[in-house]
């Protein structure tokens, strides 16, 4: 990783339904669009080792979204449905005209696809990187739920606090073993967020993980995974978060995926559920013969 040159990325802000929204984009503006969606607790250059990985030349738009990175933070708890509005208006800025490709890890993989279903004729392509839905505990009920959400009302969750950026590298390294020292220390520069004590913290709004208030329902999503019209492709991690839910139920795991009219499945050797920083060059690899060249 030390001996690898970097591709330049350029930031921009926009105002996307009365938000600041802070936008990364890497390529020429004259080549195929492609539009990359971060997960939970992490931000647009999550994507920077897959970048650095393509063969060909692509235009890459990578929000960072609402509550994470340096778009706006609400200090107060989210509305997932939101983010299908803001990616709704996210490419109505960046392609009003034309189907666009989607590429989304975890909960951005879970965005891009309920998105695909709500606006068939929005998406040409979509891509998911180690999501496939939740696993429903098996105790929810809607006043647990909800009293769980209305007993997290009060504060935020405790933010961890770290020396400096170095010292977060070091613990994304502990979570992680497979991340190299360089590539944590690059990230880590993305993830934090200064501190008026001059620690850091991560880049995300604590209120992201207060309890949601209804109960996960996988039959709502697989009713708009199924109006999906975009030829599909599934990344798996080989020790990720889709094979720990489902690796011992193949049947739900097929359910899940026969939701997707065109899909296309592919698993990743040796990566946990951060494939995009683990193995860069496979995902790169796999999406590069997955997404069609042709301007869009």
């Amino acid at each position: 990783m030390s001996h690898t040159v970097l591709k330049p990325s350029t930031t921009e802000r926009i105002v996307l339904r009365g938000l600041d929204y802070n936008v990364r984009r890497w390529g020429a503006a004259d080549a195929p669009r492609v539009f990359l969606l971060h997960g939970w607790m992490d931000t647009s250059a999550t994507f920077q080792f897959v970048v650095d990985a393509l063969r060909h030349d692509w235009q890459l738009i990578a929000p960072d979204w609402r509550g994470y990175g340096q778009s706006t933070w609400l200090n107060r708890p989210y509305w997932f449905p939101d983010y299908y509005a803001d990616l709704d208006a996210l490419l109505a800025h960046y392609a009003p005209d034309t189907p666009v490709r989607l590429v989304g890890h975890s909960m951005g993989a879970n965005i891009a696809s309920i998105y695909a279903g709500l606006r068939p004729q929005r998406v040409a392509q979509l891509a998911m990187l180690d999501f496939l839905g939740l696993k429903p505990p098996a105790d929810a009920d809607a006043p647990t739920v909800l009293g769980r959400w209305l007993d997290a009302q009060a504060a935020p969750p405790p933010v961890r606090a770290y020396a400096d950026a170095a010292a977060l590298a070091r613990r994304l390294c502990d979570i992680n073993p497979r991340l190299t020292p360089a590539r944590a220390a690059f990230l880590a520069q993305h993830l934090a967020r200064a501190r008026s004590d001059g620690q850091v913290e991560m880049a995300g709004d604590p209120w992201h993980k207060i309890p949601a208030p209804a109960v996960y329902r996988i039959e709502d999503a697989m009713a708009c995974w199924r109006r999906v019209r975009a030829p599909a492709l599934m990344l798996i991690s080989a020790q990720g978060y889709v094979l720990d839910r489902f690796g011992d139920e193949p049947d739900e795991l097929q359910r899940r995926l026969d939701c997707f009219a065109d899909v296309r499945v592919v698993t990743v050797a040796d990566a946990g559920h951060n494939l995009q920083h683990d193995q860069p060059e496979q995902v790169a690899h796999a999406l590069e013969d997955f997404l069609t060249r042709e301007p869009t």
